[in-house]
C-alpha cells in the first residue's frame, strides 16, 4: 500500500466534485479489469458505449472502495467518509455484484483486501491522484497547467518573447499556448481561451483589459530609396506610392481618419491584411507605409527598412491590451498570470 493513497483518502475523498471526476479514469481501470456484467471499448468511435456503460455504475462506490482499502476497515472508512457502517457495508456488497470478487474478507476487527483488490486498488489509487491534480483543490501555486493566449501572428511575434519569459522566471510549471484569435469576445466570454492581446476595444461587460504599452506611429520606406534617401518633403511623400495595412475594429476608425488628414493626397497601390507581407514589400519596392514603431523595429532585423522623420505622425499611438474575462481574476494562479504580464510592460 502506497502512502499516496493514504495521504488521498485522509485529504480529499469528501470532496463531491470528486465522484464526478471518477467518469475520467474509470474507463483505464475497466480496460484491465472487466466485471461479469460490463463489457467495455475504447475506441474513439466507442465513446457513447462507454457513456452508458459508466451510466450504469454508482461511481461513489469506488470512492468507498478505496477507503476501506487504506483504512483497512469498514468502520474507520465510514469515519473518514462521513457515513454509517451500516452504508459503508452495503456499498461493498454492490461493489461484489459488479466485480467478480469479494474483495475483502474479515480479519480480526477489520478486513484485509483480496489479490482483486490490491490489483483493482493500483489503478482507483492513480487516478484519483490525477484528478485531484487536475481539480488542484487547494490552489496550489506548484501544478502543471496550460495557460493559452490568443494574439494574432504579429502580436504574438512582438509581445511572447516577453511574456514567455517573464512567465517562466515566475511560474515555471506553466506552460505556454498562444492560439489565433477568431472571435475575441467570444473565446473570452466563453472562457474558451484565459488571455488575449491586441490593439482592440470590446464592448462585452464581462471582458476587461488593461494597456500593456503604448506604441508611436512611423513611416517607414526601404534603405536607399531613391526618393525619399536623402531630404524629405512633403511633395516627395505624396509623389511616392504607398501601401496601407487593412486593421478592421471601430479603436482604428479615428486613427484611419487622423491619418488620411496628415495624407490627404496619398496614392495607395497596394494593401494587405498582413504586416509581414507589407514589411517585406516595403523592403523590395519603392512603396511607403505606416507601421507601428516596435513592428519597425522587429523587422528591421529581417529587411533593410529606414525610418522617415514625419513629428505630426509620430506623435499618434497605438495600444496594445491584455484582455481578460473578469471572472478570471478568481482563479490566483491566472490573476497573478495578468500581474506578471503587466509587470513584464
Amino acid at each position: 500500500m502506497n502512502n499516496c493513497g493514504v495521504n488521498i483518502c485522509n485529504q480529499q475523498l469528501q470532496s463531491p466534485l470528486l465522484f464526478i471526476n471518477l467518469m475520467y479514469w474509470s474507463a483505464s481501470v475497466s480496460d484491465k479489469i472487466k466485471p461479469k456484467e460490463y463489457s467495455y471499448e475504447h475506441r474513439p468511435e466507442d465513446k457513447p458505449q462507454v457513456f452508458r456503460t459508466l451510466r450504469n455504475i454508482d461511481l461513489n462506490l469506488l470512492t468507498i472502495f478505496e477507503a476501506v482499502y487504506v483504512h483497512k476497515g469498514i468502520v474507520n472508512a465510514a469515519k473518514i467518509l462521513n457515513l454509517t457502517p451500516s452504508a459503508i457495508s452495503q456499498s461493498i456488497q454492490k461493489l461484489r455484484s459488479i466485480f467478480p470478487d469479494p474483495l475483502f474478507i474479515r480479519k480480526g476487527q477489520g478486513v484485509t483486501p483480496t489479490t482483486y483488490a490490491s490489483h483493482l486498488h493500483e489503478y482507483i489509487s492513480q487516478g484519483l491522484e490525477s484528478i485531484l491534480g487536475a481539480l488542484d483543490l487547494t490552489g496550489s501555486y506548484d501544478k502543471q497547467r496550460t495557460i493559452t493566449i490568443g494574439t494574432t501572428p504579429s502580436v504574438g511575434a512582438l509581445v511572447m518573447p516577453t511574456i514567455y519569459q517573464a512567465i517562466k522566471t515566475h511560474h515555471p510549471q506553466l506552460l505556454l499556448r498562444n492560439i489565433p484569435v477568431h472571435d475575441a469576445e467570444t473565446q473570452l466570454s466563453q472562457f474558451q481561451t484565459d488571455l488575449i492581446i491586441d490593439n482592440h476595444v470590446y464592448s462585452n461587460r464581462v471582458i476587461q483589459h488593461q494597456v500593456l504599452f503604448s506604441d508611436n506611429v512611423e513611416l517607414v520606406c526601404r534603405q536607399q530609396h531613391p526618393s525619399l534617401a536623402a531630404a524629405l518633403t512633403a511633395e516627395k511623400i505624396n509623389a511616392a506610392e504607398h501601401s496601407l495595412l487593412m486593421v478592421e475594429g471601430q479603436s482604428f476608425t479615428l486613427l484611419r481618419q487622423r491619418i488620411q488628414e496628415i495624407f490627404p493626397e496619398r496614392k495607395i497601390s497596394f494593401s494587405s491584411y498582413n504586416i509581414f507581407t507589407l514589411a517585406s514589400l516595403i523592403a523590395n519596392s519603392d512603396l511607403v507605409g505606416i507601421m507601428p514603431a516596435r513592428f519597425f523595429t522587429l523587422f528591421n532585423l529581417c529587411w533593410p527598412l529606414q525610418r522617415l522623420p514625419h513629428p505630426q505622425l509620430n506623435a499618434e499611438q497605438i495600444d496594445y491590451s491584455l484582455h481578460f474575462n473578469k471572472l478570471s481574476l478568481r482563479d490566483p494562479i491566472l490573476e497573478s498570470v495578468i500581474t506578471v504580464i503587466q509587470d513584464a510592460f
